[in-house]
């Protein structure tokens, strides 16, 4: 795996990571009774998103470091996925 690939993929993970833990603990203004004029009733009022970015950078290391272990070990390669049979054969 190149660098620019673990990259892109710890990019990818670290996003897909953050927009699961946007939700979390996640105050609205029409759950704390106060709708700014002009605003949606599911604004958030608070959104803790500092805290939420640095769990998220923990949680998707954590997630990269298993996916990179599993790709440079060659337990799942791109050929286990084949499931239509058009790659070459290996040889």
């Amino acid at each position: 795996m190149a660098i620019t690939s673990a990259i892109v993929l710890y990019a990818v993970i670290w996003t897909l990571t953050f927009f699961v833990a946007l939700p979390i603990r996640l105050t609205t203004q029409g759950d704390a009774g106060e709708v700014e004029p002009g605003t949606h009733a599911g604004a958030p009022q608070v959104h803790h998103l500092r805290k939420k970015a640095l769990i998220t950078t923990l949680v998707a290391l954590a997630i990269w470091a298993v996916v990179v272990v599993i790709v440079l070990s060659g337990w799942i390669s791109v050929r286990d996925i084949d499931w239509f049979g058009r790659m070459d054969p290996q040889g």
